[in-house]
């Protein structure tokens, strides 16, 4: 039994001190830690980021793109075609607000308010259907063979009708010029104002995507 015991003795203390002889990762050190990968969605957002610093207004460009971003990736012309239908659908809500609002104020008496808001309605019908026009021809774009000329001439259709857009929103705003100041011309020219900066933006990435000459 004695001389058993100092072997039964190693047998516990060998593993014991091999264990403690590997190396201890330290915490924190980010050299051990995994390195993540890319997902398609980190890509597109970093990608939606970076384009929306060509707009005038990058912030809200950024945020009301960024949740579309696993479906542009990187691709500058989707991109633009997302940022065309975001644009389409915020004309839509607001043609439909102006449309109301004219159509309630027939019954009010302040009848350069009616006016303004009868031509919001025209203006902002116009600018749907311009807009609707652009993302119409952003879809044709992928129809096989499309050469250079046949891009460029299609992309100075929507830059056209983009433009015309803007025009028309920007149009509906003069007409309150000379209304008076109050809660409903404020309201109308400051849903307005946001509407004509998501155009805008929409427009930018457009004339970015025809800048890179690729369809």
């Amino acid at each position: 039994m004695n001389t058993q015991h100092p072997l039964f003795l190693v047998s516990l203390v060998l593993p014991i001190l091999l264990f403690q002889l590997q190396p201890t990762p330290t915490v924190g050190d980010p050299t051990l830690a995994p390195t993540p990968t890319p997902t398609p969605t980190t890509n597109g957002t970093e990608f939606i980021r970076t384009s929306c610093g060509t707009t005038l207004y990058p912030d809200l460009c950024y945020h009301s793109l960024s949740r579309y971003a696993s479906a542009v990736q990187q691709s500058p012309g989707q991109l633009a075609k997302v940022a065309i239908g975001v644009s389409l659908s915020k004309a839509r809500r607001m043609a439909a607000y102006v449309s109301t609002l004219a159509r309630q104020a027939e019954y009010g008496a302040d009848r350069r308010a009616t006016a303004a808001l009868h031509d919001c309605s025209t203006n902002f019908g116009d600018a749907v259907d311009e807009i609707r026009g652009s993302l119409k021809q952003m879809r044709q774009l992928g129809a096989a063979g499309l050469g250079v000329e046949s891009f460029r001439f299609q992309m100075s259709n929507v830059q056209t009708w983009m433009s015309a857009a803007l025009t028309d929103e920007d149009t509906c705003s003069d007409g309150f010029e000379d209304v008076a100041d109050g809660s409903l011309k404020s309201d109308v020219c400051d849903r307005v104002t946001k509407v004509h900066k998501i155009t805008s933006n929409a427009l930018a990435l457009v004339n970015s995507y025809v800048a890179k000459g690729t369809p």
